[in-house]
């Protein structure tokens, strides 16, 4: 049964979700990894999907929309060719802003992707986003995620290990700040070292950890997360002594992490998350303050363990403890900040 919804008027921005249609491009050799089996439910997630989501039972008020490779442009310049993502999205933004979907406003802010490692060229294709986003363009993604260990990720080994420490992807990464644009890295547990030398290099620009660094407990880290917990802890205390970063708490119920709940039957209830996921959102909590703090829900990616209700319920779970102030910045605040969202 539907668990009933915890403070239900408490306004909600989710900062991290995805859109996509997957079904064109899926492949046997892709749809076995647990990656994507979590996300075999949604092969196609757009807006009729991310409306039932957000609206079961949340006072979801407003999201933001994170790359994840959609519509891409057909043709054109290759390097220009992401742009397709930015417009894409900006319609459905559209769609939703129009009013006719209600109150709710669907990808109020776009993070989307371009190559830094163009160096200086990667300033056109910035400002071709600017331009797309009408309006709406926050920022990019370029993922680092690397693990020697080629299970742990498995179709989503795209990079080679230190790609946030290169001269060429720092010549590109240098034109953000003056774009007024962000910086979301993604990258794994062990690599968190490279995000805390990016983030000092470039004070002046704001840098959102995604999915608190995600921990490792697939393949070669099998049962490992409790061992490797000191050290993500460190790295997590150094990292939020530059004050250009924030954290997005989520990202916990992917298979990367493979906590008890990942695909689990019966599915677990939003108690058992908030108890596997606490240890790493409290400390990020503690490390960052809640005004650099943003619950995240990385849908569709994370129903792998729960489904969107559930999933805030487990967060409120977590900050039942938080003063009137910090769950506004938890829920809402800070991504309204960091985003520059009018929502």
């Amino acid at each position: 049964m539907p668990e009933a919804i915890l403070e239900p008027d408490l306004p909600i921005v989710d900062p991290h979700h995805h859109l996509w249609d997957r079904r064109s491009y899926a492949t046997p050799e892709v749809d076995e990894h647990p990656f994507m089996t979590a996300i075999e439910p949604a092969k196609r997630y757009l807006l009729d999907e991310l409306m039932a989501d957000t609206g079961s039972g949340h006072n979801v008020v407003a999201t933001v929309f994170v790359e994840c490779g959609a519509f891409y442009k057909a043709d054109g310049p290759v390097d220009m060719r992401v742009v397709g993502e930015t417009e894409f999205v900006n319609g459905v933004a559209a769609m939703s802003a129009s009013g006719m979907y209600g109150d709710f406003r669907a990808c109020a802010g776009i993070v989307s992707r371009a190559d830094l490692l163009l160096g200086d060229a990667v300033k056109p294709v910035l400002e071709a986003h600017i331009k797309a986003g009408g309006g709406r363009f926050r920022g990019i993604r370029n993922s680092a995620s690397f693990e020697a260990d080629k299970e742990v990720l498995g179709p989503l080994n795209r990079v080679e290990a230190g790609l946030y420490l290169r001269d060429d992807f720092r010549a590109g990464f240098k034109h953000l700040a003056p774009l007024g644009l962000s910086f979301d890295a993604w990258l794994l547990e062990p690599q968190l070292p490279d995000v805390i030398d990016l983030a000092r290099a470039f004070p002046d620009t704001t840098i959102v950890l995604d999915h608190v660094g995600t921990p490792l407990g697939r393949a070669s880290y099998q049962g490992k997360l409790q061992e490797r917990f000191p050290i993500w802890k460190a790295n997590i205390l150094e990292l939020a002594k530059s004050p250009n970063v924030v954290v997005k708490l989520g990202g916990l119920a992917m298979a990367f992490c493979n906590f008890p709940s990942f695909l689990a039957q019966p599915r677990a209830p939003s108690t058992q998350l908030a108890q596997e996921w606490s240890p790493y959102i409290e400390t990020c909590i503690e490390a960052f303050g809640a005004e650099r703090c943003m619950f995240e829900s990385n849908f569709p990616v994370d129903m792998g363990s729960c489904d969107y209700a559930t999933l805030w319920n487990a967060f409120k779970h977590i900050a039942k403890g938080a003063s009137a102030a910090e769950k506004t910045a938890l829920f809402s605040g800070t991504a309204k900040r960091v985003y520059r969202l009018e929502v």
